[in-house]
């Protein structure tokens, strides 16, 4: 494989540095949400020992469905050996009351869920598509799934997430150009309970702006007194100056139960609930 962008050479070996780690490790399970670091990392697996690797994906209300599907699709099209498990994060009680480190308490709980599986299976390594790049962000789950000893080889070897957009266009994951993508919880203001009413509203709400106005980049963030504040590409800001999309667009959401629809004019960027957090 030749790697066609600056630093090449040092991608290179950060590739094949993570594939040998792979390999001494045995047995393997990826944790795999859909989206392009987890998918990057599931792949270097198969390809390195397809034989003793386990995708496992973790279903719960926090999980988009249009994204449950996606899931499928890949797993069932690439021939890679999976588990898709149920769980029900809103009755951890520390978790649903939505405090500045939920994230903890739900990497917590579902590390502990990958722990289980890796037992009856038989598996000795549980890895997940943490990069170097996420160490820069407000992420309270990581320091969660260390304690629970989830492996993160990306991290470990230096990969950031360009690089990881990169890698997975050169190895022909099929999505490696997808927009980034988290729980729907992340919408949520800090302190305001998560419901599964909210989360709802929320995933419709998102698919309503992709589905039928077609952007491609969405969050909507919820506030208390159902307020919406939807991040969209910077590129795509633009498209909130025409007065029927703008219209159709509010008309839509107040359907779907928010009293009032704010634009972000910064755009959208990940973890933006976080630059909250880090100031409190």
């Amino acid at each position: 494989m030749i790697l066609s962008y600056p630093s090449e050479r040092m991608a290179r070996k950060k590739l094949e540095k993570l594939r040998r780690r792979i390999k001494e490790k045995g047995t393997i399970l990826v944790a795999f949400s859909g989206g392009v670091d987890s998918g990057f990392l599931l792949s270097v697996a198969h390809e390195a020992q397809a034989e003793n690797v386990l995708a496992v994906t973790i279903d719960s209300e926090l999980f988009p469905k249009r994204e449950l599907e996606h899931v499928k699709g890949f797993l069932n099209h690439a021939g890679i050996a999976y588990k898709i498990i149920p769980s029900y994060p809103l009755r951890n009680e520390d978790f649903a009351m939505n405090p500045y480190n939920r994230c903890y308490y739900c990497k917590k709980f579902f590390s502990q869920i990958l722990k289980a599986v890796a037992a009856e299976e038989g598996i000795t390594t549980i890895a997940e598509g943490v990069t170097l790049s996420d160490f820069d962000e407000y992420r309270p789950g990581i320091a969660a799934s260390k304690e629970e000893g989830i492996w993160h080889p990306m991290a470990e070897v230096g990969i950031t997430k360009p690089e990881v957009r990169q890698m997975a266009k050169e190895i022909g994951l099929p999505f490696w150009d997808k927009p980034s993508n988290s729980c729907l919880a992340t919408r949520i203001e800090y302190g305001e309970r998560i419901t599964v009413d909210k989360l709802e509203m929320i995933a419709a709400a998102e698919n309503f702006l992709m589905d039928n106005n077609g952007f491609r980049q969405v969050r909507v963030r919820l506030y208390r007194g159902a307020i919406a504040r939807i991040e969209v590409d910077k590129h795509e800001l633009k498209r909130f100056f025409n007065t029927e999309t703008r219209d159709n667009i509010v008309k839509g959401l107040k359907k779907l139960g928010f009293n009032y629809v704010s634009i972000d004019l910064k755009g959208y960027r990940s973890g933006s609930m976080g630059e909250i957090a880090t100031k409190i």
